[in-house]
């Protein structure tokens, strides 16, 4: 387990981070999710040794980072942010070379499974110099898998990478996450959405919400929203239909056209509208339904309803 309990960081008179606490075991995935300058960064060099707290503890496994960092540095693997990479290198010996540091016994064949693991066996004899930025970073990752570790600390690990590969590195981390305890930095909700079991949001360097991302999402304004989309001229009369259907606290239009409309039927608290009875109301009016669906709520809503200031 990584364990991280109270920490406080100051930079002269400036409070980077305040009393922050969390665990991860392994089986888990934990999304730090954080504005610009929100303390996620710091947290993440504490975690891993780089800096020490004012106050406040980190175990990983039986080990305090502050006080046995050999001994817990060996336990992880580290992906931080604008990772240093040695240009000059070519792929196969900047991985060679990271062996040889974690004094890995059978270099050879724990390089070749990182390259497989990482999508970059068509690169390995080119220099990192001559790589696209995506290509660098998935290098930057794989130096932190190279000794297999138990635990994992990413910050921004999908950075530079196109779609295609985002959804590789995130299968990839899924995969992982059965066997390790992984903490993954990101500012791409989708991101925590798809790969993580639980998520921390931070904010001016406090906690403000933990949990998983489908409870969280249950503080989006759009959690059990019913959106569905109609063939009509005009919003009025549909409007009103669904307004006076039962839990409906409020219909709007999220888009016209000029003959078609998508609206958003918003519950009332702690209650759950039946789309049965919309569309049921509906055809009876004789509109036609092109679509309709119940939303889950939106993990970026509760991002800003936690972090901007009210």
């Amino acid at each position: 387990m990584i364990k991280a309990t109270n920490l406080t960081k100051y930079f002269g008179d400036k409070k980077a981070i305040d009393n922050i606490s969390f665990n991860v075991s392994k089986g888990e995935i934990l999304g730090f999710l954080g504005p610009n300058g929100a303390g996620k960064s710091t947290t993440m060099r504490i975690i891993t040794g780089f800096i020490k707290p004012t106050s406040g503890t980190v175990f990983i496994d039986k080990f305090n980072i502050s006080e046995n960092t050999t001994a817990a540095m060996a336990k992880f693997g580290y992906l931080p942010e604008n990772a240093p990479i040695y240009p000059d290198m070519t792929v196969f010996d900047y991985l060679e070379f990271c062996a040889s540091v974690r004094g890995l016994k059978n270099k050879k064949k724990r390089i070749e499974e990182t390259l497989a693991q990482c999508f970059l066996a068509e690169v390995k004899q080119k220099k990192i110099a001559w790589l696209s930025k995506g290509f660098k970073q998935r290098v930057c990752l794989a130096q932190s898998i190279i000794h297999d570790p138990d635990y994992l600390i990413l910050d921004e690990p999908t950075d530079g990478l196109d779609p295609n590969q985002k959804e590789e590195v995130r299968r990839m981390l899924k995969d992982m996450g059965s066997a390790k305890a992984i903490i993954l930095s990101t500012h791409i909700l989708e991101e925590a959405d798809a790969v993580c079991s639980r998520v921390i949001i931070i904010a001016n360097g406090k906690i403000v919400a933990a949990d998983t991302p489908e409870n969280l999402k249950k503080y989006s304004r759009m959690h059990k929203a019913v959106t569905l989309e109609i063939e009509a001229s005009e919003p009025n009369k549909p409007l009103r239909l669904i307004a006076d259907i039962e839990n409906v606290a409020s219909v709007e239009i999220a888009e016209q056209k000029e003959n078609a409309l998508k609206l958003i039927a918003f519950p009332k608290k702690n209650k759950a509208i039946y789309s049965d009875k919309i569309t049921s109301v509906l055809r009876d009016n004789e509109y036609k339904i092109n679509s309709i669906f119940i939303e889950k709520g939106k993990l970026d809503e509760v991002f800003r309803k936690f972090t901007l200031p009210s």
